[in-house]
């Protein structure tokens, strides 16, 4: 059986991931290991809720069934997901190897930001004779961000040019802010200075553009430079001046330090990279690279993708039509089913739509909650291939992660990927081998879509039964007032999801049986035979407060007893039988008469598995009642 390391990360850095990815995967080539990626899209200005939910992904894999963590540190920026994580993988007795950022009892691999930082600024003074500098920085608690800027201080200090640090800027990597920041910037009408140097290429590329919005051409006015020398940057206009951080060697690094690791030679506990400052365009430098011939390129590669974006946004729209157009959840699961049957070029062979037991079930009942931490013991499997060999169980143990997994074959790279919305969770998708797409921003689209047709019918069908709720009469004994046996099916069903999930509470189901109900209905006739049964179910209804009761036949009910009543069954119906008179069927019975045989069960999680299992204790103990009260047994 292969080994497998958990990779956690955001995917907005998708370009520098799957370089770091591409290194891993080169340095593990021949080690029998595969990477599961949790990959998910938070960002700092989404909601505690929305970011809760997007990085619950990350608490999916039982870290004790992997054989060692990697935190790629650029791309995930959460000091607190990050802490859980490391205690987690600590706590599963394997090795951590975090990018970007040590943490304490961390093995780290990291890029020298430092001297390659040192490196611009000598360029941009000695060359362009750089003096006043704005820095976009990313965030405060970020690493990188803050050895760059550190780098920049050390160095007008060195020159003794300290004031030429006109302002630090902190954009929480937000490409949003720095647009906010030049609007107002120009506005105020303020000198531009030499050159923005931005904490990423994203960054830079958005300094460019707001410049030039407000009447600023770089490099003509003022100088940018960036850092990561992404492929977006190389041929932005003009293509930026940025360091490249190498994150493919970074990505070998920590694949050969898992291995010295896991081996047990490990000779250091950090690996660092050097890293290199390449000037372009965006600094008025034009002879260091030809960024025309890497245009060429990509505007070779445009019409592929553009001819792949169109067909991928038709699988999508086709599959938000016609889930929209589903009327039940029972519909909505085999036509998402049957499209991906028929065309899953995009998803490959090897893809899974795994949900939450109760997701179908909240969206008729609002009072079914989903989870919003971790995941259920048991999945429903909505779709799922591997090799191309569909799973046929309907269920699927969340632990496995992975449904038809062999881990015999050649080694593989899986992305996990949450859909969920706010902080409740749907499930998850997993894809296989998809550098390019998670480069391209394939998954993230995808995800997000697939996540919006999820909201979209959920949030159509609980409309939709807003304009039913008539029909709750039908699960209204018209007799009694009491929940009827439609209403007691759909309880058994919401018992038994969470039975199959794993987190069932405490129950006890306590079956009734009124005696002499014939010869009632056949001696004074069929109102009093109601009447009889009205207050039959009263009496029940006194002693359970707290619980449903349930009139599943002419003469039966049950009622599912929870917490207190629950707790106190056996109190309950000692009291239930001390209101009730003796039994007898002798002529004419009292005014007063009322006589119930009840029997009861109580749930045993790790032993019952089915809820009709606990049902046929409880009546085989409500016969036995019965035939004890008419002097049978």
């Amino acid at each position: 059986m292969k080994k497998k390391i958990a990779v956690f990360s955001t995917g907005w850095c998708s370009e520098i991931l799957s370089q770091f990815l591409t290194g891993m995967q080169s340095a593990l080539s021949k080690e029998a290991v595969d990477i599961c990626l949790f990959l998910c899209y938070p960002i700092y200005i989404d909601t505690p809720a929305m970011k809760h939910g997007e990085m619950n992904i990350f608490k999916l894999p039982n870290l004790k069934d992997f054989d060692g963590t990697v935190i790629f540190g650029s791309g995930l920026n959460f000091p607190e997901e990050i802490n859980d994580i490391i205690e987690r993988s600590q706590f599963a007795n394997i090795p951590v190897i975090i990018q970007g950022a040590k943490h304490e009892n961390t093995l780290y691999v990291g890029s020298d930001n430092y001297l390659a930082t040192i490196e611009m600024c000598e360029h941009l003074s000695s060359e362009h004779n750089v003096r006043r500098i704005i820095f976009f920085a990313g965030t405060e608690d970020s690493l990188d961000s803050e050895i760059r800027l550190q780098a920049v201080k050390d160095y007008l200090e060195q020159q003794g040019r300290t004031e030429d640090l006109v302002e630090v800027y902190y954009t929480k990597w937000e490409n949003a802010a720095v647009t906010r920041y030049i609007n107002k910037f120009a506005k105020e009408g303020r000198e531009l200075p030499d050159v923005f140097i931005c904490a990423n290429d994203g960054l830079a590329m958005e300094t460019c553009i707001s410049l030039s919005n407000n009447g600023h051409s770089v490099p003509e006015d003022v100088l940018v430079c960036g850092y990561d020398f992404i492929d977006e940057s190389q041929i932005f206009d003009p293509s930026i001046a940025s360091v490249d951080q190498c994150f493919t060697e970074m990505g070998e690094a920590a694949g050969k330090l898992w291995i010295d690791t896991t081996a047990g030679n490990t000779s250091t506990d950090s690996l660092i990279i050097p890293c290199k400052f390449i000037p372009g365009e965006s600094c008025n430098c034009y002879s260091y690279r030809n960024s025309d011939k890497i245009r060429r390129r990509v505007g070779r590669e445009n019409f592929k993708n553009r001819t792949k974006t169109t067909y991928f946004n038709r699988k999508v729209n086709q599959i938000d039509s016609t889930i929209l157009s589903c009327l039940s959840y029972q519909e909505f699961m085999n036509s998402l089913q049957n499209l991906l049957i028929e065309n899953h070029d995009y998803e490959g062979d090897s893809f899974h739509i795994l949900l939450e037991p109760n997701f179908g079930l909240s969206i008729y009942d609002q009072n079914v909650k989903l989870r919003t931490s971790g995941y259920s013991k048991f999945m429903e499997v909505l779709y799922s291939t591997e090799n191309g060999i569909s799973y046929e169980d309907k269920q699927f143990a969340s632990n496995d992660l992975i449904p038809g997994y062999q881990g015999d074959d050649e080694n593989h790279l899986y992305v996990f990927l949450p859909l969920h919305e706010a902080d409740e969770s749907y499930g998850y998708l997993i894809f296989r081998d998809c550098i390019e797409k998670i480069e391209d921003h394939f998954l993230q689209t995808y995800q997000s879509r697939m996540g919006l047709v999820f909201d979209k019918f959920r949030h159509a069908i609980s409309l939709d039964l807003i304009n039913k709720r008539l029909l709750e009469v039908m699960r209204r004994d018209p007799l009694t007032n009491v929940n009827n046996r439609m209403a007691y099916d759909d309880k058994e069903r919401h018992l038994q999801s969470e039975i199959d999930a794993g987190t069932c509470p405490n129950f006890t189901i306590a079956m009734f049986d009124v005696n002499n109900l014939k010869l009632v209905n056949d001696t004074k006739g069929h109102d009093a035979g109601d009447n009889y049964l009205i207050k039959c179910c009263h009496l029940i209804c006194s002693v359970f407060k707290r619980s449903p009761i349930y009139r599943i036949g002419g003469d039966e009910f049950v009622a599912v007893l929870s917490g207190d009543d629950n707790d106190n069954a056996d109190i309950l119906l000692a009291h239930l039988q001390s209101l009730m008179t003796p039994y007898t069927n002798k002529l004419p019975l009292p005014d007063n008469y009322v006589s119930i045989a009840f029997g009861t069960a109580t749930y045993n999680p790790g032993v019952d598995t089915d809820i009709n299992e606990v049902e046929k204790r409880a009546d085989a103990a409500m016969y036995k009642n019965k035939a004890i009260m008419k002097g049978l047994a």
